[in-house]
């Protein structure tokens, strides 16, 4: 049986490894979600970290701070992830200093002190999350009579990740 503290442990590996969100502003016209790269400390759990540039829409619309979305979907598929947070403007140098990688740096002509640079901190809270575990294996558990809405019922949890 898995447990949603089974299944936030799930998210967070998974996250770790894929990093790309789809982001939102909640209530905003055009909050559509926009992929972006999304980026934890080591522990590898939340706040999220995504950088951006001061320029794009979503960061004009967003202000100083703005309740916000992260819908996340695994490369295989196997964990989706709907997230309800705050989403900050964060230009912590220490924190982009942590952060700074070559794929990050390929964004931003003049580095670290590029003037559009806009780090952004995503405080997760409300979670709802997915484990999708249909397979060959799924198929043959359905031809021998299993009742898969049953065995799904615990591959799927609202979690809270502050």
């Amino acid at each position: 049986m898995t447990t949603p503290a089974d299944l936030e442990a799930k998210f967070w590996k998974t996250l770790k490894s894929d990093r790309t969100v789809m982001l939102g502003l909640i209530g905003v016209e055009d909050g559509l979600g926009q992929p972006m790269t999304a980026q934890t400390e080591e522990d590898g759990r939340g706040p999220l970290w995504i950088f951006s540039a001061k320029d794009t829409d979503l960061v004009t619309s967003l202000g100083a701070s703005h309740p916000a979305t992260v819908h996340f979907a695994a490369k295989d598929h196997g964990l989706f992830a709907a997230i309800e947070g705050e989403l900050t403007a964060d230009n912590d140098r220490a924190m982009i200093d942590k952060l700074w990688s070559p794929f990050v740096a390929a964004w931003y002509e003049g580095g670290k002190d590029d003037p559009n640079l806009q780090l952004l901190r995503f405080a997760p809270g409300r979670a709802q999350i997915w484990l999708n575990e249909h397979s060959l294996f799924s198929g043959v558990k359905m031809l021998l009579g299993s009742d898969l809405k049953k065995d799904y019922a615990d591959k799927t949890a609202e979690v809270h990740l502050s």
